[in-house]
C-alpha cells in the first residue's frame, strides 16, 4: 500500500512538472509575441509620424484653416438626406472634394452638413445657394470657421425678463433665537383708523 501511494505520489509531480514546463514555454511565446507587436508599433508611429512636433502641429493648424476656407456649413439639412444628394446639390458650385453629414452616438443625422470644395472661389458661388430648397427644407448656408483648440468663446448669460432678476442673495446669518416660534411669522394688522395717505 505505501508503495502505490509512492508511485502516485511521483507521477503527480511528473504531471505538475510537466504542466508547469509547458507553461513557461506558452509564457515565452506570449512575451516574444509582445515585444514583436511592440516593435512594430514604434515602426508604424515612425513612419506615420504620430509624435508632432510643434512645428508639425503648427502646420497642421495651417493646413485645417487653408482646408475651412474651402468649406462651408450647411444648415437644417434633412434628415434622411445622403451625402451623394448634398454634393448633387452644391455640384453646380464648384468641384466637391468632401460632403461631410455630422451624427450623433447612435449614428443619426445631426441636421447638419459640411462641403468642401476644391477651389476657393466655389464658397462665394455655394453662399449664393443659402436659403435653396433641399427635400423640401430651406438650407442655411454658411462659410466654415476654423475651430481653434482651447479657445472656447465665453457667453455670459443673458437676463431674461420673464425670470426676473435672480443675482445672488447676500449671505445673512440665521437667527440666533425665532422671537415667535419655528416657522411661526409675525402678523401685522392694518391700522383701524382710515388714512388718506397710506
Amino acid at each position: 500500500m505505501e508503495n502505490d501511494d509512492a508511485e502516485m505520489l511521483g507521477s503527480d509531480s511528473n504531471e505538475a512538472g510537466l504542466e508547469l514546463d509547458d507553461m513557461k514555454k506558452r509564457l515565452k511565446e506570449m512575451e516574444d509575441e509582445a515585444s514583436a507587436l511592440r516593435e512594430m508599433q514604434a515602426k508604424v508611429e515612425k513612419e506615420m509620424g504620430s509624435v508632432q512636433a510643434p512645428a508639425t502641429a503648427a502646420s497642421s493648424q495651417n493646413n485645417k484653416e487653408e482646408v475651412d476656407s474651402r468649406s462651408v456649413f450647411v444648415g437644417n439639412v434633412d434628415y434622411s438626406c445622403t451625402p451623394e444628394e448634398v454634393q448633387q446639390h452644391f455640384q453646380s458650385c464648384g468641384t466637391v472634394n468632401r460632403v461631410t453629414i455630422r451624427t450623433d452616438k447612435f449614428g443619426q443625422p445631426k441636421g447638419y452638413a459640411y462641403v468642401e470644395f476644391l477651389e476657393v472661389q466655389a464658397v462665394q458661388e455655394a453662399l449664393s445657394l443659402n436659403e435653396s430648397e433641399l427635400h423640401g427644407r430651406q438650407l442655411k448656408v454658411t462659410a466654415k470657421r476654423t475651430n481653434i483648440p482651447g479657445m472656447k468663446q465665453y457667453r455670459p448669460r443673458r437676463p431674461n425678463p420673464y425670470q426676473g432678476f435672480r443675482g445672488r442673495a447676500p449671505y445673512a446669518p440665521p437667527f440666533a433665537y425665532a422671537p415667535f416660534g419655528y416657522g411661526k411669522v409675525p402678523r401685522f394688522r392694518m391700522g383701524m383708523r382710515y388714512s388718506p395717505y397710506y
